[in-house]
């Protein structure tokens, strides 16, 4: 299992940051040839995807790409975009990478990632943000964990009009849902190593819904007496992030709040180009993705950053228990964007997606 050393050593070299996605599951993978489920997605969503592939063909990662792409059309099976046979890839190699979709606003059919979610079962998402050594932003003391709640709460989907020009959606907590994501949560941190667990919540107005949410992590805490924990009201832990981020450690909390605490998150730390993802479902199912949007006017322009779909795969990498080789795609990242010589636009360089790729691919060992 990974450990987590202290937040300053982190900062100091980069083969201390080789927690930096750390591990998430214990299914206790072999390190042999696997096949992944590939979504190379929208607008900057094949160049990035390339990128990945060649960096990791360079490091020598046996994987086998199963890639797929959605329908043009709605497919009535799962009423969206995403297909049956999209699904059923993912459902059998069990792991997957996403890159960036775009679901049309509007249309009545359920957003692409959506759909993913709720029926794949992805119950939790695990967003880890670390302020990275070279590249420099407002804060320098980042460390910290989102887990997000995934499959209901407010984009449970169930929306309707009640009579013209009102509309009532419903938010769904439950039992089970919550009691699952929080499990996860404390496992994730007792396997860590890390100290603290954050329940983020509005339990004082939503007393019922919230209050439900934190009623199962307060059951959930006392199985880990070692770990300590504290709830904090959403609005509130938005000042405090941005006021000093080192304060926290892992969160947990329901998926909007997890939405909206996640993306600030990535802010603080240089933005969602730099931010890993992955979605956790039972059984050992994972689809890691880059949760940045498809950028449709730098598309096959070479100009994108793949340092957050490759960074995600790294997250499958060690679910698989490929140590040796996310380790190395790590470092070989992390040193590019250290130096500075090959910094993507949104990094304050003009290297180009393909500059990038090669840097990074020659800095593996």
């Amino acid at each position: 299992k990974m450990i987590r050393a202290g937040s300053n050593l982190l900062r100091q070299t980069l083969s201390q940051q080789q927690s930096h996605v750390g591990s998430f599951c214990s299914a206790g993978y072999a390190s042999n040839a696997f096949t992944a489920t590939l979504f190379p997605g929208d607008g900057v969503g094949p160049e990035i995807a390339s990128a990945v592939k060649s960096i990791y063909a360079a490091a020598g990662v046996p994987v086998t790409w199963d890639e797929q792409t959605v329908a043009k059309e709605v497919d009535p099976r799962t009423n969206s975009f995403v297909t049956r046979d999209n699904l059923d890839s993912v459902l059998k190699h069990k792991v997957g990478l996403k890159g960036p979709m775009t679901t049309p606003i509007g249309k009545g059919f359920r957003s692409l990632n959506l759909t993913l979610r709720k029926e794949l079962e992805l119950f939790a998402n695990v967003r880890p943000c670390l302020s990275l050594p070279g590249y420099k932003t407002r804060y320098d003391n980042v460390d910290l964990v989102t887990v997000r709640e995934n499959t209901e709460g407010e984009y449970s989907g169930l929306e309707h009009e009640v009579v013209p020009g009102v509309v009532e959606s419903l938010k769904v907590i439950t039992r089970k849902a919550s009691t699952r994501v929080a499990e996860f949560a404390f496992k994730y941190a007792k396997e860590n190593n890390r100290n603290k667990i954050t329940a983020v919540h509005k339990a004082n107005i939503m007393k019922k819904a919230d209050g439900l949410f934190l009623e199962c992590c307060r059951e959930v805490r006392e199985k880990y007496p070692e770990i300590q924990y504290e709830e904090v009201i959403v609005d509130n832990c938005c000042m405090q992030l941005v006021r000093d981020p080192g304060q926290f450690d892992v969160m947990v909390m329901p998926n909007l709040y997890g939405d909206i605490i996640s993306d600030l998150s990535a802010g603080l730390i240089g933005g969602l180009g730099l931010t890993p993802s992955a979605n956790i479902g039972e059984n050992g199912l994972c689809l890691a993705e880059a949760v940045h949007g498809t950028a449709p006017d730098i598309a096959g322009k070479d100009l994108a950053n793949p340092t957050a779909l490759a960074m995600s795969g790294i997250m499958m990498l060690r679910h698989k228990g490929l140590t040796k080789e996310a380790d190395n795609i790590q470092q070989a990242i992390l040193k590019v964007i250290a130096d500075g010589k090959y910094r993507t636009k949104d990094l304050g360089g003009d290297a180009t997606t393909s500059d990038f790729t090669k840097a990074v691919i020659n800095s593996l060992q």
